[in-house]
């Protein structure tokens, strides 16, 4: 009579949850992916960090969705778009918002620092260097600080983190993209930045991105 009860406890048991397998791939840098590898690190998932060569990009490329890089495998299936993916990794590992507003108030910021980072990466990746020259002006003494005061404002607003008052995918996109800031503006852009950097200490110091960023490939993008 035991052993018939417990073989129904085993029966009626809820089935072990497969974790999903990941692969994702880019360039042999940091990046646009860089978020994407911090918020899989938070979820404590493993994932194959599929780097290639540059060189090998050209014929690589006819092979990638729309022919953008990076590119996440999930059980096989691919999906392009580093911000799409890195909000649908962030809703799998519940720091996408604890409610519509807060999500919404979160893609918010993360689209304000896409329009940062793309700023910079205009100016960075001008070919004409007078044209270059020409731009660098209004964007390291208005375009650069606006941005960054008011990112800082709102850190501080919310009680250290982004959005809510507590950690985001917002937070772990910003600093993991700070590396990727930082060398095209050829400067430590939140050097002045007491909130912001407070908020990269608390990112970093997050045991599993603390794991990730000391085991993970040296780039200086």
């Amino acid at each position: 009579m035991i052993r018939l009860n417990r073989q129904c406890q085993l029966l009626s048991a809820p089935e072990l949850k497969i974790m999903p397998t990941y692969k994702l791939t880019y360039f042999p840098t940091k990046g646009v992916a860089e978020p994407i590898r911090f918020i899989l690190s938070y979820g404590g998932v493993d994932f194959v960090d599929d780097r290639f060569n540059r060189e090998d990009w050209p014929k690589l490329k006819p092979s990638m969705l729309f022919g953008q890089v990076p590119i996440l495998e999930v059980d096989g299936k691919k999906i392009n778009q580093s911000t799409a993916i890195s909000r649908y990794l962030a809703k799998q590992f519940g720091i996408a918002g604890r409610n519509e507003w807060e999500a919404l108030e979160i893609d918010a910021i993360v689209a304000t620092i896409d329009d940062f980072r793309s700023k910079i990466a205009a100016w960075h990746y001008e070919t004409d260097e007078a044209t270059k020259k020409r731009k660098e002006g209004p964007l390291f003494k208005e375009t650069i600080p606006f941005y960054l005061e008011n990112l800082d404002a709102q850190v501080k607003k919310n009680g250290g983190y982004f959005v809510g008052g507590a950690l985001s995918w917002a937070d772990l996109l910003f600093v993991a993209m700070l590396d990727y800031i930082n060398f095209m503006a050829k400067t430590d852009v939140i050097g002045k930045y007491e909130n912001l950097k407070q908020l990269k200490t608390k990112v970093l110091d997050l045991p599993k991105i603390k794991a990730w960023v000391e085991k993970r490939p040296h780039s200086d993008s």
